[in-house]
């Protein structure tokens, strides 16, 4: 059995920033009963990225090891709004926007997760409940003092930005949702530690046995600054087309990627520590982000799209036109369009603006040609194949 506990908290370590408490833990897992793991997300955008994957990743492996997972959807803080890391207050979202969310939510993660050892929470289940008086309970339980040791609460204060008093209220509700679950386990980011802290106190206050706290690291994103973000465009999201994805992983720097895999492969670490030394050997390290863009596109489409995805890159790299352009007509009212309002209206840019920065960077071609003049005209009745960097293709027909 001790042998077998370490296994698990060795699995359990694997890529984890911090366990709090560890010995608390080990005598949760002696109990050799299947111990109640939570996390939550707030249903603030519907789609996930692999950002988000790294705690997925690591529920599932509390499922290998045989435990329940509570996957946790804040609709009911959702509509407060997570100010973690935010300098304003953040605008809540309507119960429509949060139902919507939920929904993409939960059909994204199943990708993932193990249905059968999965439990899909809604926190507005006891917190609608809680009622007025419930809510001053709760509130009652911690100073304004203690809630301003929280890093963003604090700056926000000395630089005399507001905070609002229902931003308070939110590590309290995240607290008591480990109550309401009787949690054994919480995980989130690094910069959820306060709120995931809060669980622990709360049930300790409720006189329950406290949830032990695995903190994991925030991925960066394609920058290798920044965290992985939609709003940042940096992402790369688990729902995008299978050789958008291969070709974003493939994008990463050689640095960036042993943190990607690290983090994301479900590779042994003695596989990883082998691919690490190989490349140190003079291995070309883009062989190791072809296999780890495989394995990515793989687990969520599968793996007769990797295979595509790797054929097509390899197509596109050698300035190549892939097999399955998207054929896009357009409509126009004269006899010619200018190359950037048909890039525009063919999906490919999202403004005329951005197709000039494409013209003018060298990443515009139509049928296999770089475009060099941001004002060349096409003709009506024209059929061309219009490339706009790496990955946007379209066979555009000029009506």
């Amino acid at each position: 059995m001790k042998s077998d506990i370490n296994q698990q908290l060795a699995i359990i370590k694997r890529g984890a920033e911090e366990l709090l408490i560890e010995a608390e833990l080990v005598e949760k897992l002696k109990k050799n009963v299947p111990l109640r793991i939570k996390a939550g997300f707030d249903p603030t955008a519907p789609d996930l990225h692999l950002g988000h994957t790294v705690l997925l990743n690591k529920l599932r492996q509390f499922q290998e090891l045989g435990h329940q997972v509570l996957f946790l959807i804040g609709d009911f803080t959702g509509m407060i709004g997570d100010p973690t890391g935010k300098s304003t207050t953040r605008p809540p979202l309507t119960a429509e926007q949060v139902a919507e969310n939920a929904k993409s939510y939960t059909a994204q993660v199943f990708k993932i997760l193990k249905l059968e050892q999965t439990e899909v929470v809604f926190n507005s289940t006891w917190l609608n409940n809680l009622g007025a008086a419930g809510m001053l309970k709760l509130a009652a339980s911690h100073t304004v003092a203690r809630m301003l040791e929280r890093e963003d609460f604090s700056k926000r204060y000395k630089s005399n930005q507001p905070i609002a008093i229902h931003e308070f209220l939110y590590p309290l509700l995240q607290g008591y949702d480990s109550v309401a679950l009787k949690a054994d386990v919480e995980l989130g980011g690094t910069d959820q530690k306060f709120n995931l802290l809060m669980g622990r106190e709360l049930q300790k206050q409720a006189g329950m046995s406290q949830q032990c706290v695995l903190t994991m690291p925030l991925l960066e994103g394609l920058d290798g600054v920044n965290k992985m973000s939609k709003s940042l465009g940096n992402y790369i999201g688990i729902a995008e087309a299978p050789e958008v994805i291969f070709a974003k992983i493939m994008s990463i720097s050689d640095v960036l990627m042993w943190r990607y895999i690290e983090l994301l492969s479900f590779e042994s670490l003695e596989t990883i520590a082998k691919w690490k030394a190989d490349v140190a050997a003079g291995n070309n390290p883009r062989d190791i982000k072809v296999g780890f863009a495989q394995e990515i596109v793989a687990r969520f489409h599968s793996q007769a799209a990797a295979e595509k995805a790797l054929a097509d890159f390899q197509t596109r790299a050698k300035g190549g036109i892939p097999d399955d352009v998207p054929d896009v007509s357009i409509k126009i009212e004269g006899e010619c369009i200018g190359v950037a309002q048909l890039l525009k209206l063919a999906g490919l840019v999202e403004s005329t603006s951005e197709a000039y920065r494409a013209i003018e960077q060298g990443g515009v071609k139509l049928d296999s040609e770089k475009v060099t003049d941001r004002n060349l005209q096409l003709n009506k009745g024209v059929v061309v194949v219009v490339q706009v960097g790496k990955r946007k293709f379209a066979s555009v027909t000029v009506l």
